[in-house]
């Protein structure tokens, strides 16, 4: 008989693992059915039922005591496989219902925020020990339509947009900052104009004009184009080809800071204001109070950079 199409069937049933294991525990019908809360008629009339549906006895009385006959020796085992599963299973989809568990897809929208979420990751793995990461950067996928087609859960962009359907929280603040070698030409100004770049190579991430703030937000206001423009995926190649005077970059201040012991290259403002930017965290609003995802902004928040 093939014990799988069987419970498939609900032959067997979760009351019959636990059943044969409390018997061969106490060897006893009276002790196995006042452990399961049970009383012994119903008990025996329970098993009986099985055996005969199953055509084959499970134990015989051996003395005072119960044995276990091959067949029942077997459905032990399949007990002791399957109840540990059940009850890890009904634990889980207790955690997803408390939205404990599970996996949090993140989308990225700039290269830099992996820097940034690798600090805020740490500490809520450790915290969230049963939800999962992962993580889908920008140039792979559209982070706007992947949150809104249930692709990622939580989208991480300096470039919002606000949508009835979706909640974006600011979670850090950041000046975008021009990265030269440490003796270019540039080092002695605090601030640089458009025309100081009019015979620079620029190196950015391979993103849209469009998208890219020394473009948007300081070049194309002033009519102002680089000599050329240079696209590297990895920040540590841009800072090497920057430390090199091969060309200058644009890039968060705090992530120039924090490699400017591994790279000799200093940051110089953009314009006399300078360029503020935001990061934020976009969700679907009806997920914004899901507790991992909430816990995982109210994590972002606490990252100082």
């Amino acid at each position: 008989m093939n014990i799988i199409h069987s419970m498939a069937g609900n032959m067997i049933e979760r009351i019959h693992l636990e059943i044969i294991q409390e018997l061969d525990k106490q060897k006893s019908l009276t002790k196995a059915a006042d452990t399961l809360c049970l009383s012994q008629s119903a008990l025996s009339h329970t098993m009986k039922k099985l055996e005969q549906v199953l055509g084959v006895s499970l134990w015989i009385r051996d003395g005072r005591y119960l044995r276990l006959t091959q067949a029942g020796s077997y459905l032990l085992a399949l007990s002791n496989r399957i109840l540990p599963q059940l009850n890890h299973g009904e634990m889980m989809m207790q955690q997803y219902a408390a939205g404990k568990a599970g996996t949090l897809r993140i989308g990225l929208e700039c290269y830099p925020c992996y820097q940034w979420l690798l600090k805020v990751v740490s500490p809520y793995l450790e915290a969230w020990p049963n939800i999962d990461i992962d993580v889908k950067q920008k140039f792979k996928f559209g982070g706007l339509d992947a949150l809104e087609n249930y692709e990622i859960d939580l989208l991480v962009t300096p470039d919002p947009v606000f949508k009835t359907d979706l909640q974006f929280k600011p979670v850090f603040d950041y000046e975008q900052v021009l990265v030269i070698g440490k003796n270019h030409s540039l080092k002695h100004k605090k601030t640089v104009e458009p025309a100081d770049l009019l015979n620079e190579v620029l190196i950015t991430y391979p993103v849209p004009t469009d998208r890219l703030d020394i473009y948007s937000q300081f070049l194309i206001p002033a009519g102002i184009v680089p000599s050329q423009h240079k696209t590297i995926e990895t920040t540590d190649i841009i800072l090497q080809m920057v430390e090199s005077h091969r060309g200058v970059t644009a890039l968060p201040l705090w992530l120039v800071l924090e490699n400017m012991q591994k790279f000799k290259i200093t940051p110089v403002r953009l314009g006399k204001v300078g360029i503020a930017k935001h990061i934020h965290v976009g969700v679907r609003k009806k997920d914004q109070d899901l507790p991992y995802i909430h816990a995982f902004i109210e994590s972002s928040l606490k990252v100082k950079l």
